[in-house]
């Protein structure tokens, strides 16, 4: 076809899910992808030896199976199987301990002692409130539809987590684990809004679990793939997007990618204004990442963390504070805190029969150039004596190389832009309709990417609702 009526840059899943909405509505839809495979950032190689199938970006997915979209789709269908390990998420303590997130509200107070009545108080009304409150979050700023429990929910969210915690916990367990899931923000966990994640995660947590798709994360994005081509979307790999002269003719065009990949490929038509704005967004903190083969389990000294999916690795509450401090003060922690996902104890397939796999990586100040494989290391070693003895091979991944493997990943940025102050909220800049770029000769672009709201995650919730507005247009 020479023309379309949308076409999608970047096959992430938000821009996956932008073409399978756009398409369902009947819709004529190309996506155009620069690398050779479909995913953004939810593909699956064999980073280390052969048989041992690694994450490459995302690992685990606790917004995909609680996504309004994506959960309306027979992804099914299409070869995705969701794989939930025994307990999501585990948070390991010297001396053999560790606090965990189990699904159920009153199964993961139970392991928290004298905390666990206030547990229970604090997210047992989130669980009740879970559908309303999961509708309001995956979406725009707008007029709730519920507006009590989102209230109630916006007020601890705008806390630091370490005010929060502080004000409804006692012991370091329970601290802890909260703390531990608020890292997943990329934000200090004194700063305010911080506390937002840590909620978020948690409430998804024990609303849907923490599960990954059996085969890799390539298995989501192959599976809407699949769906997206059911519904007649056409796909093109390969062609890196430099400028809309780069692309068929279409009355749409949804960008799946950062604001300043946006600039470039649109700027010459931007407005002054708009073009500053989109230039001052600002990234977040970068990753640094390590991919392990391992001749057997990692070797948790508490007996909860082999159970888990979702390996929380960075010691007490203070501990976790310090380490997310100095990378926003620009510095690399000596004990950085870690999020570790093990997927070959739950999805044989990931690895050899006998071996496995180990994700992980460390939050880093943005466009970091510092080895942090030591670093990340001496911390498994702290919680997993022995592990350096079953590494077999590993696969290290710095900011540069994941910039260079999606040109999203600003600095090594993953997330999608810092999720400080009003950016948190307001993203990717000030304005009532936050997907809309730029309307030039009958053609209306839209940004879809996780630098629009609801931001980082795997969700495909900013590709519906840009995909959303763009159909509006298409009438």
């Amino acid at each position: 076809m020479d023309s379309f009526d949308a076409v999608v840059v970047g096959s992430g899943p938000n821009g996956l899910a932008a073409a399978a909405f756009l398409a369902r509505a009947g819709r004529s839809v190309l996506v155009v992808e620069g690398r050779d495979t479909l995913g953004g950032g939810a593909r699956t190689a064999e980073l280390t030896l052969p048989g041992f199938r690694h994450d490459v970006c995302s690992a685990i997915h606790p917004l995909a199976v609680m996504s309004p979209f994506l959960s309306s789709l027979p992804l099914a269908e299409h070869g995705l199987e969701w794989v939930h390990p025994e307990v999501p998420a585990a948070h390991p303590l010297d001396g053999g301990r560790a606090a965990v997130l189990h699904r159920s509200v009153e199964a993961t107070a139970a392991g928290l002692g004298a905390d666990g009545p206030a547990w229970r108080r604090l997210f047992g009304a989130i669980r009740d409130q879970w559908e309303a409150l999961s509708q309001q979050l995956l979406g725009p700023v707008r007029l709730p539809r519920h507006p009590l429990p989102v209230a109630r929910f916006g007020l601890l969210a705008l806390r630091s987590t370490r005010g929060l915690v502080d004000a409804r916990f006692d012991g370091v367990a329970a601290k802890s684990l909260f703390a531990g899931m608020s890292g997943h923000a990329f934000l200090p966990i004194d700063h305010r809004t911080s506390a937002a994640f840590g909620l978020l995660m948690i409430g998804a947590g024990q609303a849907g679990g923490w599960p990954m798709p059996r085969g890799g994360a390539q298995a989501l994005s192959d599976a809407l793939a699949s769906y997206g081509a059911a519904q007649g979307v056409t796909f093109r790999t390969g062609e890196r997007v430099s400028s809309l002269q780069d692309l068929p003719a279409a009355p749409v065009v949804l960008l799946d990618t950062s604001p300043a990949e946006a600039l470039r490929i649109v700027s010459y038509r931007l407005p002054p204004v708009r073009r500053f704005q989109l230039g001052s967004f600002r990234p977040g903190p970068g990753a640094f990442k390590v991919d392990y083969a391992l001749s057997e389990p990692v070797p948790w000294a508490a007996p909860e963390a082999q159970r888990a999916g979702t390996v929380h690795v960075g010691g007490t509450i203070d501990e976790i504070q310090a380490a997310e401090q100095e990378v926003d003060r620009g510095r690399h922690p000596e004990r950085p805190f870690l999020l570790a996902v093990q997927h070959s104890r739950f999805d044989p397939s990931r690895a050899p029969a006998g071996r496995h796999t180990l994700w992980t990586y460390c939050h880093v100040p943005n466009g970091s150039t510092v080895d942090m494989t030591k670093a990340m290391e001496d911390q498994l070693e702290r919680f997993a004596p022995g592990f350096r003895d079953v590494v077999i091979a590993r696969h290290t991944t710095s900011p540069a190389d994941l910039e260079r493997y999606n040109p999203n990943y600003v600095g090594g940025d993953i997330a999608g832009g810092a999720n400080d102050g009003l950016q948190l909220f307001l993203r990717p800049r000030l304005a009532l309709d936050p997907y809309f770029v730029e309307k030039r000769d009958g053609r209306r672009v839209y940004l879809c990417s996780a630098s629009t709201p609801p931001g980082g995650g795997v969700h495909g919730m900013c590709g519906f609702h840009a995909a959303r507005l763009a159909l509006r247009h298409l009438g």
